[in-house]
């Protein structure tokens, strides 16, 4: 493989919010759009389940394909997309920093043609994203 056939990225935030409620934000795919402006429209499958396939329109592009790969409850769940060679895996953690502490984590894993490319540009709003997912979070919280 060539330099460009990976790239990895990992951004966080942390927040006040319990991993049980960042949980059930997660676990409301159909509203995710409310907070993740990348998304125009999304439709699940099925469960929130490994193996269950959903349907991501961001704005202005075309719809993708994707795939939970492991879902694991309050604390993770990875997304996989194929684009002809290209595969991209997004891990979604939430981890117990302490007390009334916990992290939120994104980690790009982009394997394949252009990931160099291509992986910075899916992440690209993972900052914004991660601050809304949070003060949404908080204010369930409250």
């Amino acid at each position: 493989m060539n330099d460009d056939s990976v790239w990895r990225g990992e951004y966080a935030v942390e927040t006040s919010a319990a991993p049980e409620t960042i949980w059930s934000i997660f676990r409301d795919v159909s509203g995710w759009k409310t907070w993740n402006a990348g998304i125009e429209q999304i439709d699940i499958d099925g469960p929130f389940a490994a193996g269950t396939w959903f349907t991501m329109k961001p704005p202005g592009e075309e719809a993708l394909r994707s795939q939970l790969i492991e879902v694991r409850e309050n604390a993770c769940f990875i997304d996989e997309t194929r684009v002809g060679d290209l595969v991209i895996k997004v891990a979604h953690r939430i981890e117990a920093i302490g007390p009334g502490r916990t992290r939120i984590v994104y980690a790009v894993d982009a394997r394949g043609p252009q990931a160099s490319e291509i992986g910075p540009a899916v992440a690209s709003d993972f900052p914004d994203v991660l601050a809304s997912l949070a003060k949404l979070a908080e204010t369930r919280s409250a």
